[in-house]
């Protein structure tokens, strides 16, 4: 059946030997167990997960982030591998994730001299060689935690998995009222122009099929933060078995998206994914 993963599969990645992280805790950021046995994982096995990271000037969320998703795999049972893209950034971006490359055999980085969050996205996602390629946002508002609801066996028959603040289960932390508000306004437009069905399309988690995600991708035009709709909107358009998964989700008050400015830039990218599939650019 489209969207799963057979048992045989599931064997080969998973080991009952080996505990699962524990849930996340209610409140602060929470942090894997240090009770479970630790492991490393096998970089000449095809991993199961692919943690893709783009990265536009991260000197400073970076290492904490990557500190507790280190933390956190080296407690999994299954095979596993990290991608950070960097594009453009002005600072050390790259010099710090190369030297977690150096300590983590499993984390690779590339770079694009190009900006764009869509752009990092596609590289990483064409350079992931994991069954699931999981998109996950450089500040971690999303406990790393909470990756396990998109994996088997705790979710399966699925093509792609979007993270999602809206849908009942999922619980946000500190954000003010105002983003909020707005969020809200920007997903009506959404569902008018571009995506119906759909409560949160803008959460910076998303979760795919290796084989869903190379379809997708080798399609997906824009570079800019519009991606993930356009992404949605093809998955839809080729009729791919899209679902929301609650999260706990964390707001920062260093968050990167610019409120008026990139909400009206991702309005123009809605009328772009309209205009692009009036061309016939989403056409199998």
């Amino acid at each position: 059946m489209k969207g799963e993963l057979c048992q045989d599969e599931v064997k080969h990645h998973f080991s009952s030997s080996t505990p699962s992280s524990s849930a996340p805790r209610p409140c602060g950021w929470p942090r894997a167990s240090q009770k479970n046995v630790l492991r490393r994982p096998n970089i000449n096995r095809t991993p199961l997960l692919s943690i893709i990271i783009p990265a536009h000037n991260e000197e400073h969320r970076l290492p904490g982030s990557l500190d507790r998703i280190t933390a956190f795999l080296a407690t999994q049972p299954y095979e596993y591998e990290v991608i950070i893209v960097e594009n453009g950034s002005a600072d050390d971006t790259v010099g710090v994730a190369r030297r977690y490359a150096q300590r983590f055999p499993y984390i690779r980085l590339y770079q694009e001299t190009a900006r764009g969050k869509g752009l990092a996205v596609r590289r990483g996602m064409f350079e992931a060689q994991g069954k699931y390629r999981f998109i996950c946002d450089a500040d971690l508002s999303m406990p790393i935690e909470e990756i396990s609801k998109f994996l088997p066996s705790a979710l399966d028959g699925y093509d792609v998995a979007i993270a999602s603040r809206e849908v009942p289960g999922a619980v946000r932390y500190n954000e003010p009222w105002y983003r909020h508000v707005i969020g809200r306004i920007f997903n009506l437009l959404i569902k008018l122009i571009a995506v119906r069905g759909f409560e949160d399309t803008q959460c910076g988690f998303k979760c795919f099929r290796d084989e869903v995600a190379e379809d997708l991708f080798s399609v997906q035009t824009l570079n800019g933060i519009g991606f993930d709709v356009e992404l949605l909107f093809i998955a839809q358009k080729r009729g791919y078995k899209i679902v929301e998964v609650p999260i706990h989700w964390y707001y920062s008050a260093e968050s990167r998206m610019r409120l008026v400015r990139d909400s009206l830039r991702a309005l123009v990218e809605l009328f772009i994914i309209r205009r692009n599939d009036r061309a016939g650019l989403y056409d199998r």
